[in-house]
């Protein structure tokens, strides 16, 4: 079972803090994925920064986008309040 992404906000260095729908408040880090195939492209910082919620995951204007079960599987705990 997946929980869907309800909002992300871009941090810096490539990460995303990222609310699901149970609630939780997690990070995930796209920097490991950067060098790997259509994800190159999100090195662009402008590109990268465009990020939004779509279909309960996030994607990118280029139509990049995450797996919600990988986003929520693979992010760390976060304790930090999201503006």
């Amino acid at each position: 079972m997946y929980f869907s992404v309800k909002k992300a906000k871009v941090l810096e260095d490539y990460k995303l803090e990222l609310i699901f729908e149970n609630k939780e408040k997690k990070v995930f880090d796209v920097k490991p994925y950067l060098d790997t195939g259509v994800f190159r492209s999100l090195k662009d910082e402008r590109l990268f920064s465009m990020v939004k919620v779509s279909y309960g995951t996030v994607e990118w204007p280029n139509g990049i986008d995450l797996d919600p079960e990988v986003l929520y599987e693979k992010s760390k705990k976060y304790d930090k309040e999201i503006a």
